[in-house]
C-alpha cells in the first residue's frame, strides 16, 4: 500500500501531519535510506543505529494501576506502577508531539492460533521502526485488512521524552502499558524490542488468566512426525541456536502459547543475537541477513558493506530482525501440536550440572520457576568470577502475574500429558568452573537434544544427582560417556561437592521468596544443601 489519510478502520490524520499506512519492506527500506537513517551491508540488509538504548531499560516499564490490574499484577521491581492520571497527560503529549511529524503507521496481529489472535496497530516515528513490525509480527493480508477489528495500539516516539518531575517516571524515556485502553505508549528509546516485549507482556497477562494458555519465553520447532520440542533458556544459553536445526522446522525463536492441543509462536518473525554471528555455527540466521532485514547497532565497513559481528564497541546486544520466512524451513502458519520434549537451557558457570538431565514434574516446575544461568567473566564490567543469574520462568521481566501463577499452570499441563518428557540441559561448563574447565563442545550439545528428540535416552540407564537429584543419562550416541556425570572431570572431587552445595545454596536463596507462596511439590523438588 502507498501514503494513506485514512485506513480500512479509521483517520489516520490523529497521529501525524503527513502518514504512511502498511508500506512494504522496500518503501520502508528506501525511506529509510533516503532520511539518512541508516545504510545497506553488502548483502543488501538495512543496518541502523539505536541511539542511547541498544537494549530494553526495565527499570523504566510500567503498568497503570487501575480496576483492572490492582488485584491481579504482580507489583514490585519488576511490575512498577503508574496512575491513569499520568498515564493520561503523557499519551495526549505524545499525540501533540507527533501532530506535525511524518508518522508510519502499520495494522498487524500476535498469536497464529486464529482463536487467540490480538490485533494490532503501531504508530512509528521512523520507517526502519516500522519495518520491524512488519517483520517482528504477524501480517495480514490486504484483503484481510477490510475486516480487522481494532485491537491494541502502540505509540512509538523515541524523539519524545518524559518531564520526570511531572510525568510519573523514572526518568526520560518509558514504556508504558495500559491494559484497560489496550494502549502501550513508548518514548525516549528507539530500542525496537521494546515493541516486541510490550505485546508479549500483554499477553502473558491476557492469555493465562482468559484462556488458560501458558505464554511461555520460549522457541520451538517441529519434526518431520509433527513432534514439537519446546526451549527456554535466558540470554547465551543458545536458544535461538539450538532451535535453528535444518532438519526440524522453526515454530518460532522467542515466544509462544500452549494452548489445548497445541503450541503457537505469538509473532511473525525472528530477532536474533547477531554477536559473533558467523555461518558455519548458525548458517539458518547467517543466510537471514538479507534484503528486507534489519541489522541494529553493528558495525559496517562504509565502503565494502562487511558487518564486523564480533566488534562490541556499540553494544554486545547486536540484533538482526527478519520475517519468520527468511529462514527456509520455517512452518507456516506457525503453531504445531502439543509438545513432545522441552529442553530447559542454563550456561551452568560453575561446571555442576549434568550436560543433559531428565526432570519429573515437580522438578520441571522447581527449575522453571529457577531459570537459571550464570554470567561469566569478561561478559559485563565488574564481573570477575561467575555471576549467578535466576529469571522466573526463564523471563520474569516480562510477567505481569506472579511466577507462580505459570509455574502452576506448566504443572498441570505435564500432568495432563504424563508422556511429555522434560530436559535440563547445560550449555555451559564442565570439567571445572569457568577458567578452570571448558565450555561444552555444541556438537555434543546438538546430540544429546537429537537423542532425546529420538526417544534414544529413554532405555539407558540412569542415575541420581546427590545434590539436584536430577535424573543422568549413562550413555549417549555420540557423546562420550565420561561428561554425562560432571564430577567424572573434576581432578578434585572434594572441590565439586563443595561448589554443587554452593550452587544449590543460591538455589535455595532464589527460591526463598517463593516458598510461602509454593506447594509442596515444588518444595520436593529442591536440591539438598549438603554435599556429596
Amino acid at each position: 500500500m502507498t501514503e494513506s489519510e485514512t485506513s480500512p478502520k479509521g483517520n489516520l490524520l490523529q497521529f501525524g501531519k503527513r502518514v504512511h499506512y502498511q508500506l512494504s519492506s522496500e518503501e520502508l527500506v528506501r525511506q529509510s535510506l533516503e532520511l539518512g537513517q541508516g545504510i545497506l551491508n553488502h548483502s543488501g540488509a538495512l543496518c541502523v543505529d539505536t541511539g542511547e538504548f541498544t537494549g530494553r531499560s526495565p527499570k523504566d516499564k510500567f503498568i497503570v494501576k487501575d480496576v483492572l490490574t490492582a488485584d491481579t499484577v504482580d507489583w514490585g521491581e519488576v511490575n512498577r506502577p503508574i496512575s491513569s492520571a499520568d498515564f493520561d497527560r503523557l499519551h495526549q503529549k505524545m499525540l501533540v508531539y507527533l501532530e506535525g511529524k511524518e508518522v508510519w503507521v502499520r495494522d498487524a496481529y500476535a498469536c497464529a492460533d486464529p482463536e487467540y489472535r490480538l490485533n494490532i496497530r503501531v504508530v512509528n516515528e521512523t520507517p526502519w521502526a516500522n519495518l520491524f513490525c512488519y517483520e517482528l509480527f504477524l501480517r495480514p493480508e490486504d484483503e484481510d485488512l477490510l475486516t480487522l477489528e481494532p485491537g491494541w495500539l502502540i505509540l512509538q516516539a523515541p524523539g519524545f521524552k518524559a518531564n520526570p518531575l511531572m510525568d510519573g517516571t523514572r526518568q526520560s524515556n518509558f514504556t508504558i502499558v495500559d491494559f484497560s485502553r489496550k494502549t502501550i505508549l513508548i518514548g525516549g528509546s528507539a530500542y525496537t524490542g521494546e515493541m516486541k516485549k510490550g505485546i508479549f507482556s500483554v499477553l502473558n497477562f491476557l492469555l493465562p488468566q482468559n484462556h488458560g494458555v501458558l505464554s511461555m519465553h520460549c522457541s520451538a520447532n517441529e519434526g518431520a512426525d509433527g513432534d514439537v520440542a519446546l526451549f527456554f533458556g535466558l540470554s547465551g544459553t543458545g536458544k535461538t541456536t539450538l532451535s535453528a536445526d535444518a532438519s526440524r522446522a522453526l515454530i518460532g525463536d522467542d515466544e509462544h502459547g500452549w494452548a489445548a492441543g497445541s503450541v503457537f509462536n505469538f509473532e511473525g518473525g525472528c530477532y536474533a543475537k547477531a554477536i559473533d554471528l558467523n555461518a558455519e555455527r548458525e548458517p539458518e540466521i547467517f543466510s537471514a541477513i538479507r534484503p528486507g532485514a534489519l541489522l541494529e547497532n553493528v558495525v559496517v565497513d562504509q565502503e565494502t558493506g562487511l558487518v564486523d559481528f564480533s566488534d562490541t564497541q556499540k553494544t554486545e546486544n547486536t540484533r538482526v530482525a527478519y520475517p519468520i520466512h527468511f529462514i527456509d524451513n520455517a512452518k507456516e502458519p506457525s503453531f504445531g501440536a502439543e509438545p513432545s520434549n522441552i529442553f530447559f537451557l542454563t550456561c551452568d558457570a560453575f561446571g555442576i550440572l549434568p550436560p543433559i538431565s531428565k526432570l519429573d514434574t515437580e522438578q520441571a516446575m522447581y527449575h522453571f520457576i529457577s531459570g537459571y544461568t550464570a554470567k561469566v567473566a569478561g561478559t559485563e564490567m565488574g564481573i570477575t568470577s561467575p555471576q549467578t543469574t535466576f529469571s522466573a520462568c526463564f523471563g520474569r521481566v516480562f510477567l505481569p502475574l506472579h511466577p507462580l501463577k505459570y509455574a502452576g499452570l506448566l504443572g498441570r499441563k505435564l500432568q495432563e500429558n504424563p508422556e511429555i518428557n522434560v530436559w535440563l540441559v547445560n550449555t555451559g561448563w564442565i570439567g571445572g568452573m569457568y577458567g578452570i574447565g571448558n565450555r561444552i563442545s555444541l556438537k555434543y550439545t546438538r546430540a544429546l537434544i537429537a537423542a532425546a528428540i529420538r526417544g534414544d535416552l529413554n532405555a539407558v540407564p540412569y542415575t541420581t544427582h546427590p545434590v539436584f537429584k536430577i535424573a543422568m543419562p549413562g550413555s549417549c550416541p555420540g557423546v562420550p560417556s565420561e561428561i554425562l556425570d560432571p564430577c567424572n572431570l573434576w581432578s578434585d572431587r572434594a572441590e565439586y561437592d563443595a561448589k554443587a552445595a554452593e550452587l544449590a545454596g543460591l538455589f535455595a536463596g532464589h527460591f526463598a521468596q517463593y516458598a510461602d507462596a509454593a506447594g509442596e511439590d515444588i518444595k520436593r523438588a529442591a536440591p539438598l544443601i549438603k554435599t556429596r
